[in-house]
């Protein structure tokens, strides 16, 4: 059984980079490359950060049903598509997704039993020091994502996790212990539990 794990968090708060490392210390775990219409940034690559694709393309995808969730922010699509949830069965593997709060909503609407995981930052001012660290945003942009930022942590009631982000490698610690322990909690057990219990039955 695949458990899908949505990550979600305001822009800047460390959500990137504790995902990649949560994805190198815990095994069978598959990252979720999502779709978006917007340009490549920096040193983003092709089927690693996104798939990058027009905007008709985008909406041609979204007529024929392709997304298991899709929104639109800051004027471009992102979007999970339904092809990777097959992919992670077909392999047994555990699912990442680094989404928004409105694809969260989406996604959890649709799978009710993902795990949900906020992240943010300690305060406002470290949240805006954070984005002016990273020199890729213009002052209006960063304003513009301090606001939506206020609006996204009031929904961090809707999560089942809430992760704040001081220290990376407390961060770090916490998050995978909320997968290991997901991974304990979860019915995939039962395979393991019912030969054990069978083993009972015969001497009973």
């Amino acid at each position: 059984m695949t458990t899908v794990f949505i990550i979600s968090a305001p822009s800047g708060s460390g959500k990137s980079t504790l995902v990649s490392r949560l994805l190198a210390r815990e095994p069978g775990l598959m990252f979720s490359v999502s779709y978006t219409t917007r340009a490549p940034r920096g040193h983003e690559v092709e089927g690693e950060s996104y798939h990058f694709i027009s905007r008709a393309e985008f909406e041609k995808r979204i007529a024929l049903g392709e997304f298991l969730e899709h929104a639109e922010v800051f004027g471009n699509y992102y979007g999970t598509h339904r092809g990777v949830l097959d992919r992670a069965q077909e392999q047994g593997v555990d699912l990442v997704l680094d989404i928004d709060v409105q694809g969260a909503r989406q996604l959890k609407g649709k799978i009710p039993e993902a795990v949900t995981v906020f992240i943010l930052a300690p305060s406002r001012e470290i949240l805006e020091q954070r984005l002016r660290l990273r020199s890729e945003d213009s002052d209006a942009v960063i304003e513009r994502r301090l606001r939506d930022a206020a609006n996204e942590i009031r929904n961090y009631s809707a999560y089942d996790y809430v992760l704040i982000n001081k220290e990376l490698t407390k961060s770090d610690e916490i998050l995978a212990a909320i997968v290991r322990a997901e991974r304990v909690r979860r019915n995939r057990i039962e395979d393991r539990i019912r030969p054990i219990l069978e083993t009972f039955e015969k001497n009973a």
